[in-house]
């Protein structure tokens, strides 16, 4: 719910969000059952909807007020002219009871819908002059993408499908409808092709149309063949190219795990250096007893004096190692850890490539769907189909 206290700076987000709004919607605010804001919509409009009228009972706006709660509904062209998704929140006054509701007005755009947008921009390129590509509802025309300098007049957006029988014939049949048109039509020979569309009940909706020139038709075939040809050596490649980031990331494995083995043996280096550097000192203070030992026997002792001598000297030669040993040990860590940050990163960047390739691998066999659908259709469109 909403506070009434809120609606200017309400009314101040709805216009600043739908400037950038993908679709544009329309905005109503009601004081009771009667409109008393309208934001309008560059893209439709509904005059029953003017400051002033009155809600429709059966309306999620007016439901609403009545049900104190969020409101979502569905209505058909038939009613608006345009199918809408309907969202009404109540207005609350400062005694919290319903005041009024905040409806937003959407042109419902079916999966279909959104798809179409995507991808006729894109199929219109890849095809030859001399092609409409069209959405129609039940009722006319909704959207259209045209070849450059192929227009025809009587084909536009709003044309009502009294004009387009072919379209009509694949809604009342629920199957594609094919239809030459003879030059006296529409001032050129045309082949129009008419595909029902379906909402999640199973309804015919809308249909996708395809208007062209017969004379492109052996052009749109080959095109079709190269796409299809292209399209397949492509995925062989994203497939190979995703076998090979699979096998970089398995060796990278075994190597992160060799090269956590050679710091653990670094390591076994060093506790080996320690216990050189504990017999080094044992064997330095054997050395100083030994000497004391040859001191008291004086003469007798000499000989034993210089092996005592002897003994220290390699004593502090082995314990002046272990600093050295244990200085290349830690060098020689630090690299492998070097490596180590350098391999995880490694694994890393061939994990994400490889789920970049099972993606782009996805979108191939879309594509790839849908160009042997429009080979499909180039082979009717030359009669070899």
């Amino acid at each position: 719910m909403i506070s009434i206290r809120d609606l200017n700076a309400v009314k101040e987000f709805v216009q600043i969000t739908s400037i950038n709004a993908m679709s544009k919607p329309i905005v109503i605010i009601t004081q009771g059952e009667t409109i008393t804001w309208k934001l309008p919509s560059p893209e439709f409009d509904i005059t029953s909807l003017s400051v002033g009228t009155t809600l429709a009972k059966e309306g999620p706006a007016y439901q609403a007020i009545l049900q104190k709660t969020q409101v979502t509904g569905e209505l058909p062209a038939s009613v608006y002219g345009t199918a809408v998704t309907i969202t009404a929140i109540p207005l609350v006054d400062d005694a919290g009871e319903t005041a009024g509701s905040l409806a937003v007005f959407q042109q419902t755009i079916y999966p279909t819908t959104f798809s179409f947008l995507q991808m006729a921009p894109m199929l219109i390129e890849m095809l030859p002059r001399g092609f409409i590509l069209y959405l129609t509802d039940l009722e006319k025309i909704t959207y259209k993408q045209t070849s450059p300098d192929f227009e025809l007049p009587l084909i536009q957006t709003g044309t009502p499908l009294a004009n387009i029988d072919n379209a009509l014939k694949a809604i009342q049949t629920r199957r594609p409808a094919f239809t030459m048109v003879e030059e006296s039509r529409f001032g050129t020979p045309l082949l129009m092709v008419n595909y029902p569309l379906y909402n999640q009940a199973g309804s015919v909706i809308a249909t996708f149309g395809i208007i062209s020139s017969k004379k492109v038709g052996y052009q749109l075939l080959r095109m079709s063949e190269n796409l299809n040809k292209g399209l397949s050596e492509i995925s062989s490649a994203i497939e190979q190219l995703t076998a090979t980031a699979s096998q970089i990331y398995e060796n990278e494995q075994i190597l992160n795990t060799e090269i956590k083995k050679v710091i653990s043996l670094s390591e076994e280096i060093e506790g080996v250096s320690h216990f050189i550097k504990e017999i080094a000192d044992e064997t330095k203070m054997l050395g100083l007893n030994a000497a004391i030992e040859a001191a008291r026997a004086r003469e007798a002792g000499n000989g034993f004096g210089v092996v005592a001598e002897e003994i220290r000297y390699l004593s502090e030669q082995s314990k002046s190692t272990v600093p050295k040993i244990k200085k290349l040990t830690d060098t020689i860590k630090d690299n492998i850890n070097g490596v180590i940050n350098k391999s995880n990163i490694s694994l890393r960047s061939t994990e994400e490539q490889a789920a970049s390739s099972q993606e782009i691998t996805a979108s191939i066999q879309e594509i790839t769907a849908l160009s042997q659908e429009l080979l499909h259709l180039s082979g009717i469109l030359t009669g070899q189909s």
